[in-house]
């Protein structure tokens, strides 16, 4: 890793040196919190976890090959060079952000309530028609998986697509002080994390904390057809790029949806257009697209180059993923929910042929109003005309009570994921569509996996 030496890690991080002074300029070939994924030369920092303390493993990381490890504590006349630090934690951002000023890459930092992850799927497909990208893999996008990311960001990288997550207030500041976007991408201000963020303003304002490090001459995107983002009309005395259905800097028009197969729309970007057709089911996947022309756009790319990424983005797993098993198709869209992505994800299953069946589970983090919040997907499912509408958890009871008043065509409720599961097996037929959704907690990828396996058998 380019400038990491132990002498660099332990100024940033304003840690102690203790060893060797003959290797304290030697450059570290990887920085890791596993003990598994420590690479040979590389550098490990250890975490205090609720069950696990990772500075129990530093002598098996060392043996194993590891130049140095940080540590909270002084260690015995250990035999290799660590480097003391108050908080391993605190450590971990600062050697990120270090890390980060010394790329010569550009950085997009995506954040809002709904979409981060398909957002950044898109503009990360459109960005490697012209540039070599990295970016987020998996949930990655808080103050340990950020700096994880970063670290992964190598000398052949170009630019970097970075999910930027938060649950309170002052996280996103941080994250941004880590990431110092070049390009912020915030895409909607929605219902998620209340119980610490109180309101859709309280969200506002949590997630523009990311324009307190937005470089110098940064580009903030934003949907300039969310009401909230819609009244930001200068960020440090710049103009937002905006992006929409029908008006914005770029936006779309003859949107047509092809139920499971996508949705087919022309671009508009500046005074040129393009039909366009994106391959995953959902129109919210429009606004993906928008947001991905924008970054596009900004960074030197023509609207051909921009086309060709929108319609060649994959989906990925719980990211209304289609898994097809003889004759059923299950809609994976069980990393995480809230109830705009739960009434999307029902607009994507109401558009499939043959019989669809909804199977949903609690939204966490809805504070005060999570009751009501979960009734009004119940009624949404009604409204849709969904078959069937499987549910468990506490707070889905609020769900199947409210699609039942609204006159939803079937509705069961099941006390345990087992029990719904098992009544699945028994009615699940050829032709089907079932839509699996809910908050992480709920550990519903379990489900995917058995009925995948039992569609299998």
């Amino acid at each position: 890793m380019k400038n990491m030496t132990l002498a660099n890690i332990a100024a940033c991080c304003g840690g102690t040196y203790i060893g060797d002074e003959n290797i304290k300029n030697t450059e570290v070939t990887g920085i890791a919190i596993d003990s598994r994924k420590v690479k040979r030369g590389g550098l490990f920092i250890p975490v205090r976890g609720e069950r696990v303390d990772g500075h129990d493993f530093i002598p098996e990381v060392i043996k194993d090959g590891a130049l140095a490890t940080l540590s909270e504590k002084e260690l015995d006349a250990p035999e290799f060079p660590y480097i003391l630090v108050e908080s391993t934690l605190d450590a971990l951002r600062k050697i990120a952000a270090f890390y980060r000023q010394t790329l010569g890459i550009k950085v997009v930092g995506i954040t809002g309530s709904v979409g981060k992850t398909s957002t950044k799927e898109m503009i990360a497909s459109v960005l490697k028609e012209k540039f070599s990208v990295h970016k987020t893999a998996g949930n990655f996008n808080n103050e340990i998986g950020l700096p994880l990311t970063i670290f992964d960001i190598t000398e052949q990288h170009e630019i970097a697509v970075l999910e930027m997550g938060i649950s309170d207030f002052g996280e996103m500041h941080r994250l941004a002080e880590i990431a110092n976007p070049d390009i912020c991408v915030i895409t909607n201000i929605g219902l998620c994390h209340l119980e610490n963020l109180g309101s859709r303003d309280g969200i506002l304002k949590a997630k523009t904390e990311v324009f307190d490090h937005l470089r110098g001459e940064g580009i903030v995107i934003l949907n300039g057809d969310d009401d909230k983002l819609s009244t930001i009309t200068s960020v440090n005395g710049r103009k937002p790029v905006f992006y929409g259905r029908e008006h914005g800097d770029v936006y779309a028009t003859d949107i047509t949806t092809l139920g499971m197969e996508g949705i087919r729309m022309v671009l508009h970007l500046h005074e040129q257009s393009r039909e366009v057709t994106i391959p995953i089911a959902g129109e919210h996947n429009v606004y993906n697209a928008l947001a991905a022309a924008c970054v596009g756009d900004a960074c030197g790319m023509d609207i051909d180059m921009i086309c060709k990424g929108i319609a060649t983005v994959e989906t990925i797993s719980g990211r209304s993923n289609l898994i097809e098993k003889n004759g059923v198709t299950i809609i994976d869209d069980c990393y995480n929910a809230n109830p705009i992505s739960m009434c999307a994800s029902i607009d994507v299953l109401s558009q499939a042929a043959g019989r669809k069946t909804a199977v949903l589970g609690d939204m966490g983090e809805l504070g005060t109003d999570e009751k009501e919040l979960h009734a009004n997907v119940g009624s949404y499912v009604a409204e849709k005309q969904i078959d069937k509408l499987y549910c468990t958890g506490e707070l889905s009871k609020e769900l199947a009570q409210a699609a039942k008043d609204a006159g939803a065509k079937e509705v069961r409720y099941f006390p345990t994921k087992e029990d719904l599961l098992e009544a699945l097996k028994k009615d699940i037929k050829k032709g089907d569509t079932l839509l699996i959704k809910a908050s992480h907690f709920m550990q519903f990828p379990k489900i995917v996996e058995a009925l995948t396996a039992f569609l299998a058998s």
